[in-house]
């Protein structure tokens, strides 16, 4: 009986073990062939738990300057994390002590840092201020040894230049994903160069993730962002942004924008704008390049293009004799005016751009090239259309030409608009023997793995409007605007600059033009040096803050001088041999060549030139002449003023009436530091008449135009223009007279 009892004990057993056998065994084969287990996919829950990855990161492309100087990269950066969890072995302790140490790193507040860090259900929290720190900042944060403190290795884009060319370059931010993405400038039209892509690293490892011998790994690569090679030049590009931000400081402008090119080539070695900003805190208030971007009237900077058109088509003659001060067309009841409405008398055409003269480029137009053959050299000049500069967002101007005073005033740059890139290329081909040169900033892309050039840009000629002999002619009487006529204080001691002032009107927001004091773009178009032009600059200040008798041209010679002479130097360009007075190479003006009186009788020196219909000022005590003015060899014409210097003590002459040139004449005479405001003639002095000075005073004189008849009053009122903007009123170029 009980071996029997043992025998079923010892069946029961092994059927329930074979039972047994037999569903573990039907188990394995269900989860070998399924590869999951009551729901949970096996295999994706062993690559969980045992294959591990890791981030390979790659890098956004670098920029460089045309010398392979960095201008902007990534760098390292470290953002903060704290661990709130309490069961892992490091987590924030004690939120308050943590939250007054980080507080003094982080320039954060301590209270909202508090809170932070004393959330309830939160396994990590990411500080805000934290953020992208340096390797700096993170160093001294771990010097702390705050528990619960952590870090998460990204990069960041950084600009070691600050706010170099940074409407050029623009800036970078998180787009989606948290990927580094361009939103401005070339960091945004050239992303798809410069964006990377992280690669990964996956192997098997053990709990604490140490990679198993036995197992290869599976590696993705990184793929970089390419490189790009720009031809700014990190010095010159310097000495602008320098330059600029200093006129802005001072002078407190609404706008300012600055362009340095090499003539030759098109390349574009600076670019610079006011409001301006630093891409690495992004602290943006204006997000125009108006260097590209911005249409505005240029003034009498467009007089450089009407006087090479003129020339090319052989109807200049620089010493032909006209009638300044206004100019009266058919039909249309106001005349055209110079800045001096009362002119200058009979003056030359050579003259007439010396002192920047409408009624000058407004014959020119009318009466001698044609209305439709300046068209078509607006069009050969590119004033019409885009550069097509690789920068975004370019913008064109708009020449203005249906109405007759529209295509007179285009000749003098009021009414039609261009942007400053239009007018540096165009004023390449006037620096470059004729041939007018595309401005381009993107040298070359390339692959910084493979060394493979992806693109590359060369110098490339955009159009051939004038012929050498014309750009070289337009450079020599440029050079005399510098020299003797508005642009006097855009000279630079040991270069022969050539060049033009711009003085326009700005269009308020009711249609009419601002008035003021300094309520105008003032700007200058300048290549030196002048025989064989390295450098081209363009500068355009609007509306700066400056009071009587500081002139509103004078932040632009600033910027103008300063960066041309650093560039200049920079370049190792040597300074030319004392630059000549240019003016008696091509003034040939009707009249009467000035003999030299110096060591002659005032007396009779005076007696001979009034005979001749010369008015003539005698200054100082002595009997004989040391100086005079105009200098030998001027070419003076009946009723011009000659100033004579002799020995003895010079007592201030009464210069009421006087012109703004012969105010000019007396203070380089004597050697004055004149400033001269407004327009006309003289009708008020600093030094009073009869008073003594010495060399090195300072001469203040306030101009006036001459009062306006009852019959020119009347014409005015009767003018009736059927466009409104082209009204001669909204078109006038007030080119205020400059000074030393």
């Amino acid at each position: 009986m009980k071996l029997k009892r043992k025998n079923v004990g010892a069946g029961i057993l092994m059927v329930v073990f074979t039972v047994l056998f037999f569903v573990l065994t039907s188990k394995f084969f269900l989860v070998a062939s399924s590869q999951s287990a009551e729901g949970v996919d096996l295999i994706e829950y062993g690559k969980r738990k045992w294959l591990k990855s890791d981030v390979l990161d790659a890098k956004r492309g670098t920029m460089f300057d045309r010398n392979g100087e960095v201008i902007a990269q990534d760098i390292p950066s470290y953002s903060v994390i704290a661990i709130l969890d309490k069961k892992y072995p490091n987590h924030i302790k004690d939120p308050e002590e943590a939250a007054e140490k980080l507080s003094k790193v982080l320039d954060s507040d301590k209270e909202d840092l508090k809170e932070l860090l004393s959330k309830e259900g939160r396994f990590q929290v990411e500080i805000p201020s934290g953020r992208k720190v340096s390797y700096r900042k993170k160093e001294q944060i771990e010097k702390m040894k705050i528990p619960g403190v952590d870090f998460l290795r990204e990069s960041r884009r950084y600009y070691p230049n600050q706010g170099f060319a940074a409407h050029v370059l623009g800036y970078t931010g998180n787009g989606e994903e948290g990927v580094q993405t361009g939103l401005m400038g070339l960091e945004k039209s050239l992303d798809k160069y410069l964006q990377e892509k992280d690669g990964k690293i996956s192997f098997v490892g053990d709990a604490f993730s140490r990679a198993i011998p036995a197992n290869k790994e599976s590696i993705t690569p990184p793929k970089h962002g390419q490189d790009i090679y720009l031809t700014l030049d990190e010095k010159i590009q310097l000495y602008l942004d320098e330059a600029v931000q200093e006129a802005a400081k001072k002078y407190k402008p609404e706008k300012i924008t600055g362009i340095v090119a090499d003539p030759k080539t098109g390349r574009i070695l600076a670019m610079s704008n006011s409001p301006s900003f630093n891409p690495n805190k992004k602290d943006i208030k204006n997000y125009t390049n108006f260097a590209v971007s911005y249409p505005f009237e240029p003034g009498s900077t467009m007089k450089i293009f009407t006087l090479a058109a003129a020339i090319e088509e052989g109807k200049y003659n620089g010493n032909e004799v006209f009638q300044s001060g206004s100019y009266k067309l058919p039909n249309i009841g106001r005349p055209i005016y110079d800045h001096n409405k009362r002119g200058w008398g009979p003056i030359t055409y050579n003259e007439g751009v010396q002192n920047s003269s409408n009624v000058a480029f407004s014959k020119l137009v009318r009466e001698k090239l044609g209305y439709e053959k300046y068209r078509s050299y607006l069009s050969k000049f590119g004033l019409d259309q885009k550069t097509n500069i690789d920068l975004p967002n370019e913008k064109s101007g708009s020449i203005l030409y249906n109405y007759e005073i529209e295509k007179v005033t285009t000749a003098f740059g009021q009414g039609t608009t261009v942007t400053p890139i239009q007018q540096i290329q165009a004023a390449t081909a006037i620096a470059n023997g004729g041939k007018m040169m595309r401005p381009y900033v993107i040298d070359k892309i390339m692959d910084p793995e493979t060394k493979k050039t992806v693109l590359s840009n060369e110098p490339k000629v955009a159009g051939k409007p004038i012929s050498e002999e014309t750009a070289k002619q337009v450079r020599d009487i440029l050079e005399t605007v510098v020299t003797d006529g508005t642009g006097k204080p855009y000279m630079i001691d040991g270069y022969s600059v050539a060049g033009k002032t711009g003085t326009a009107q700005i269009v308020g927001k009711d249609g009419k033009y601002i008035s003021g004091w300094g309520e105008n773009v003032f700007s200058f178009l300048g290549m030196a040096p002048k025989d064989d032009p390295k450098l081209l600059v363009y500068v355009a200040v609007e509306r700066p803050k400056v009071e009587f008798p500081e002139m509103g041209s004078t932040p632009v010679a600033n910027i103008f001088t300063s960066v041309m002479k650093s560039g200049l130097q920079y370049l190792n360009i040597q300074p030319e041999a004392k630059v000549k007075n240019q003016a008696s190479k091509i003034k040939k003006s009707y009249g009467k060549e000035l003999p030299d009186y110096t060591g002659q009788s005032a007396e009779k020196a005076k007696s001979d030139l009034e005979k001749l219909g010369m008015q003539v000022s005698v200054i100082g005590s002595g009997k004989d002449i040391t100086n005079q003015e105009p200098y030998e060899g001027a070419y003076v014409m009946k009723g011009e003023r000659v100033i004579l210097r002799t020995s003895g003590d010079a007592k201030m002459p009464d210069v009421k009436d006087w012109s703004y040139m012969d105010i000019l004449r007396i203070s380089k005479l004597l050697g004055l530091k004149e400033t001269i405001t407004g327009s006309g003639f003289a009708v008020k002095q600093s030094i009073k008449p009869g008073n003594p000075v010495k060399e090195g005073d300072f001469f203040v004189v306030q101009l006036e135009p001459p009062k306006v008849t009852e019959s020119e009053t009347d014409s005015e009122e009767e003018e009736n223009v059927e466009d409104p903007g082209s009204s001669e009123e909204q078109s006038q170029d007030e080119d205020l007279p400059l000074t030393d």
